[in-house]
């Protein structure tokens, strides 16, 4: 978070006790640990680091009569943690149950980016660490939906395909009469094309991907999916610093939200 946004977000600190409260509960967290934040100070978002690297963020919704009435909380996680909140926690104490939420969810979602890795992932745009769930390209006009068990990500999925009713009937027979194949500890596009007994698509390239690219504001490849954003809901990256020096991607959204939090912008 810049610099302005810590002095304008000082300055409102003066005029009440909620955002002295705020402000100096963002003290405790770290600012850079700090992504956005509302102008009145009831929104605010914070990038945590799982012990993977894995970016992950917060969006914490406050009450005026914060820290009375609790603040709502989402995640880019499959479900929420269970809150524990009085009138004596802080937001310190919120990150600190949002990492130990992260940590219980470090496999669940090793194994989602193995499968991002090593396979084609049908509408990659929408996938998230959000989801449970995968559907994958496997040849044919043909794709797998396949249901991760959050709390055992290694055992066999359950599954579901679609495409040409000739070819999903063959699939599913080969499917079900390979399914005592499945080793918790192989690889899971290898446990894949060992049940189907077919080589599966693999991932167009990082490179070519622009889609892969995370914006330099908000620290995720996309934007949130829901009303708020409008038709940028989901979006990817869509603009590149012309700066060859930076050459860091954002999104349009992101950018013009930075720029007017700076009081020195010019229209």
């Amino acid at each position: 978070m810049e610099v302005n946004e810590e002095a304008r977000c000082k300055e409102l600190a003066k005029l009440s006790s909620f955002y002295h409260a705020v402000y100096s509960e963002i003290e405790e967290v770290g600012w850079e640990h700090l992504v956005r934040l509302g102008g009145d100070l009831t929104f605010l978002s914070f990038r945590v680091l799982d012990k993977k690297g894995r970016a992950h963020v917060m969006e914490i919704q406050l009450d005026k009569a914060y820290p009375r009435v609790p603040p709502m909380v989402s995640v880019d996680a499959p479900y929420i943690f269970n809150l524990e909140w009085s009138m004596n926690s802080r937001l310190k104490k919120l990150v600190q149950q949002f990492e130990e939420h992260l940590e219980k969810l470090q496999g669940f979602w090793s194994t989602l980016d193995q499968i991002d890795r090593s396979l084609q992932i049908v509408d990659s745009k929408q996938a998230s660490r959000a989801m449970s769930y995968r559907q994958i390209h496997i040849g044919n006009d043909c794709s797998i939906i396949l249901s991760i068990d959050i709390n055992d990500p290694r055992s066999l999925p359950e599954c579901r395909f679609m495409g040409s009713g000739t070819i999903v009937n063959s699939l599913k027979k080969t499917w079900k009469r390979n399914i005592s194949r499945w080793i918790r500890d192989k690889p899971f596009s290898e446990n894949l094309e060992c049940l189907l007994k077919t080589e599966l698509p693999r991932p167009v390239d990082e490179e070519e991907n622009n889609h892969l690219v995370e914006c330099g504001i908000c620290y995720a490849q996309y934007l949130p999916i829901g009303d708020e954003l409008g038709p940028n809901s989901g979006n990817a990256t869509d603009y590149t610093c012309e700066n060859n020096s930076c050459s860091k991607a954002f999104h349009s959204t992101c950018l013009v939200d930075w720029l007017r939090s700076i009081t020195t912008t010019r229209q």
